[in-house]
């Protein structure tokens, strides 16, 4: 079984080794958090507490299982909001605690990887994966199970919090990604020349603050002129500045490390801009890209309880004082 409450989702899955979803319950608070602009983390913790019991009960429904049928319980500790990810923690451990089955902790950033290994039964490491959603940019060769060499983070804004900055400045509401990838579509992407931040020489590392803060005096700049905002080109240009760098570093990487598979993964890996340039650069290179499908972009249990189950191969189970982490980093433990 997998538990995950880390920001606005309340989910509970429950998978067979590893790989085959049984049920993948999802709540969302988005139509909730919509009049804030963005997520309010004590309503986030309330509305978990008031719904957890109601998915867990749907879970074991829809599997047609009882709770003692469960082997495991995996829960996100981290990273996260740290309330929101006491409900999940805390509903786990007292489920673990009640049937007497093994606890196991999961990183977050670790689940969205393993989303991939869900959509595709075959996929095995080596690959290289690039992980884009509202927190976290990460670009990670990831070497067996559980094994990661991480070879870029986010610096400052993260690829989907620049999309739900910029989605706020232009009023166009929230959550800002799906929201201007629809208007990308109908805009021209070469309209507005938006800045790429590539950082140093050979890194592999991500900054969006600079291309934030273009698209944000370009718009005042515009409203002080008087002058009318194209908000699809606006959509469309800061769309493509923000995927050719993610595309370009990845193929980077994946050429150095010699991989033939890119996956991507998180939030932002649902992102059509993202997976159609990702496909045409890395065809270039005979590079076979995967990407989840859409339901297991978002933040789900069913990513988290396939992570649970590659600690569990690994020998790796936590104690039920095991607490939430909400700044935790991937690889550590």
């Amino acid at each position: 079984m997998g538990i995950e409450t880390s920001c606005d989702e309340t989910s509970i899955a429950i998978v067979k080794n590893g790989r085959e979803v049984l049920t993948n319950r999802i709540s969302s608070q988005i139509d909730l958090h919509k009049k804030f602009g963005g997520v309010v983390p004590e309503v986030a913790s309330r509305k978990h507490i008031e719904t957890i019991d109601y998915i867990l009960d749907d879970a074991l429904n829809e599997a047609n299982l009882e709770l003692n049928d469960i082997d495991n319980i995996a829960v996100t500790y981290g990273p996260g909001l740290v309330g929101a990810l006491l409900v999940g923690l805390s509903y786990a451990k007292a489920l673990s605690f009640a049937i007497c089955k093994p606890l196991i902790g999961v990183n977050h950033i670790e689940g969205h990887i393993c989303a991939n290994y869900i959509e595709y039964k075959s996929l095995e490491p080596p690959f290289v994966c690039l992980i884009a959603s509202g927190g976290h940019s990460h670009l990670v060769y990831i070497k067996d199970y559980g094994e990661y060499e991480i070879l870029g983070r986010t610096r400052d804004d993260a690829a989907g919090e620049a999309f739900d900055k910029i989605s706020r400045a232009m009023k166009l509401g929230y959550p800002g990604g799906p929201i201007i990838d629809d208007l990308a579509k109908r805009g021209n992407e070469n309209a507005i020349d938006f800045p790429r931040s590539y950082l140093e020489k050979d890194s592999f590392d991500f900054s969006f603050s600079g291309l934030k803060s273009a698209v944000l005096n370009y718009l005042n700049s515009k409203e002080q002129k008087n002058e009318e905002v194209i908000v699809e080109d606006v959509a469309a240009s800061f769309q493509r500045a923000v995927v050719d760098v993610l595309v370009d570093k990845t193929i980077r990487l994946a050429n150095i490390k010699n991989s033939k598979i890119i996956a991507i993964a998180g939030g932002v890996a649902s992102n059509s801009g993202l997976r159609n340039l990702m496909k045409e650069k890395a065809k270039e290179h005979k590079i076979d890209v995967k990407h989840p499908s859409k339901i297991l972009c978002t933040d789900n249990a069913a990513m988290i309880a396939c992570a649970g189950y590659y600690n569990y191969m690994n020998g790796k189970f936590s104690d039920l004082d095991l607490n939430a982490v909400p700044n935790l980093k991937l690889g550590e433990s």
